[in-house]
């Protein structure tokens, strides 16, 4: 394939940016996306020019960190994955594609396509800690028992890899879907309810100080999720901040 890519180009955090339009031939169809980023940059190497900087880990779509707008969308085109399982078979021969990073106040961009997620970093620590009865033997972990439909959900609100695309994909830039995950995952189970109202009070509190948006229930979040976390963690996050509210 022939592909035309419109790409954000920022040298650093206080210059302007703007978009670059580059040629990219003999693209594979099995390629992944950011194997065609990589087939991009060695050739501006090639030329002497500077590559593309964009994030990137595992490449399995374990880390979260290959966050990239692709076509107006969190990702690219195809659902359920995240960047670096997107393949190049997703686009046609001659299609152009604009590349840019995630868009968000509390996101700002470092250089090109990589941005500061240091806020979601910020949100988990206020979250604290879970205290647990360690004196004595050490209990068992099937000890306690859980109902298998909580345990469930917990594991699909764990399953979160905070991305971003949630608050990319959001006219808001809301974190909610981010937060919400956080906070059920722990709040489902019982070793998360001693410092429950603690947590999604402290949490909720520097989500609003990072300068994210609020939710406006437009679902956008789920849809552009890798993970596929559903609003029913939002609901919950609401409840829980409600209760921890009238304590």
């Amino acid at each position: 394939m022939n592909l035309t890519l419109k790409i954000w180009r920022q040298k650093n955090a206080n210059e302007k940016g703007r978009m670059v339009e580059y040629k990219v031939t003999d693209i594979s169809e099995h390629m992944s996306f950011l194997e065609m980023m990589d087939i991009l940059n060695e050739s501006l190497v090639a030329k002497g020019e500077e590559p593309v900087a964009f994030d990137h880990d595992c490449r399995e779509g374990i880390c979260g960190m290959c966050s990239l707008f692709i076509n107006g969308e969190a990702h690219g085109p195809d659902r359920g994955i995240t960047t670096c399982q997107l393949h190049m078979r997703m686009f046609n021969d001659g299609d152009t594609i604009t590349i840019e990073p995630w868009r968000a106040t509390a996101f700002p961009v470092i250089k090109d396509l990589i941005v500061d997620r240091t806020a979601f970093e910020r949100i988990q620590q206020a979250g604290g800690y879970i205290s647990v009865n360690t004196s004595g033997n050490t209990q068992d972990a099937n000890a306690i028992p859980i109902p298998k439909f909580d345990a469930d959900r917990s594991m699909d609100a764990a399953s979160c890899i905070g991305c971003g695309a949630c608050v990319a994909t959001c006219k808001n830039s809301s974190a909610m879907l981010f937060v919400a995950a956080k906070v059920s995952q722990f709040a489902l189970l019982p070793q998360g309810r001693v410092e429950a109202a603690d947590r999604v009070m402290n949490m909720v509190h520097q989500m609003d100080l990072e300068g994210f948006g609020n939710c406006t229930n437009t679902g956008a979040c789920e849809v552009e999720c890798p993970k596929g976390i559903s609003l029913e963690n939002i609901a919950r996050m609401n409840r829980e901040y409600l209760k921890a509210s009238c304590r």
